[in-house]
Formats: C-alpha cells, structure tokens, sequence
C-alpha cells in the first residue's frame, strides 16, 4: 500500500492532531448541510487526490469505507452545529464524533431511556455543574464507536457500557455483535472549548 503523504505544515492551517497513527482535521460546517463534500476535501488533500477522484463507497448501512490502493485506511467524519471533524487511520473500524455543549433540559431523562443502568449511576454521581459535560461524552463515546461499527446510533445505545478509569472512558461491556470490549480503544478530547471530540477504533 502506499504510504500516506506526510500533513502539509502551514502556520495559519485549520486546526489537526495527530492520535498515535490516526488524523483528525478540525473544518468549518454549514450547520443542516452534508458533511461529506467537506470531507471529501479534507481527504482528498491529505491523500494528495482530487476530490472527485477519491474511491470512497458506502456500504448498505451507509457506512463510509475507501478502496483501493488505500485500502488499509478507514475513514470517518461528524459535524454539530459548525464544526465538522474528518479522521483518517489504519484501523479494521474507525469512527469519529463531535457533540457542542448546550443546554440539555431533557437530559436525565433521555439518559435513563437510551443509557445503562451503570453509566446512569455515574452521570447522577456528578455534581450539577458536571452532569451534563459527563452526559456529552458518553454520548460522544457511543457514537462514535457505534458509527465505526457502521450501525449508528439505531443499534441501541445501552448495548454498549461505558466506565470512568482513571478519569478516561472505556468500554467495560458490550452486545456480542461489537465483539470484545477489549478490542476498542477510545480517545477524548475537546476541538474547541464548547465541543467535546471522541474517536474510537478496533485494529
């Protein structure tokens, strides 16, 4: 396979980092538009292709997968609000989400229909000023491992348990269908200060 063109360098480039052998690009979105044509930008600059020539396909949930001869990548991107996070890894499954913080009036309750009895133990263990960041990165933690299975959020939200170690998000229990628990790794971060960032992936 070929090896991917190294990130350009410019002082005054959008935000990006670098998660071991991942990469995230932070863009600017038109809120109630696509992600995609953005995206496809994104990726198409670091993998040193025009944009309409790059082998991206969806599979028949939707999933966005890319083929050959970069085909040992996987690929994903989320936007909220005007954000738009594109990553691209080596990884058998890779999915990216970004959630901005608002006022969530309905929160415990939604948390008690789509979340684990555990996970809503340790959201109403926070103080009030904490609760709903603790809501936002569970949310963003499933939703970004559910999006790298391909299935999205529809697969059920309390079929994968989330636990605080150390004060980092791990997947402690999940449906035989995602497989291991052991198999995911999960990375938390904030794009900006009123988003919160989640990456997950299965090698």
């Amino acid at each position: 396979m070929p090896e991917l063109p190294a990130p350009a360098e410019r002082p005054s480039s959008p935000p990006a980092w670098r998660f071991g052998h991942f990469r995230v690009w932070l863009r600017p979105h038109a809120p109630r538009t696509r992600g995609e044509p953005a995206a496809r930008e994104v990726l198409a600059e670091a993998l040193a292709l025009p944009a309409d020539a790059l082998p991206i396909r969806r599979d028949a949930r939707g999933k966005p997968h890319i083929d050959a001869p970069f085909d040992d990548q996987a690929i994903s991107w989320s936007h909220s609000g005007e954000v738009l996070l594109v990553a691209l890894g080596p990884a058998r499954e890779l999915g990216v989400d970004v959630e901005r913080h608002r006022e969530r009036p309905r929160m415990m309750e939604i948390a008690q229909r789509f979340f684990h009895p555990s996970e809503l133990d340790w959201l109403r263990a926070q103080d009030d000023a904490g609760r709903a960041g603790a809501f936002v990165r569970l949310w963003c933690a499933k939703e970004a491992l559910l999006k790298a299975h391909g299935h999205g959020v529809s697969f059920g939200l309390e079929k994968l348990v989330f636990g605080e170690r150390e004060g980092r998000l791990r997947l402690v229990d999940c449906d035989p269908a995602l497989g291991s628990p052991a198999e995911w790794h999960l990375h938390e971060w904030e794009p900006l200060p009123d988003h919160r960032g989640a990456l997950a992936w299965r090698t």
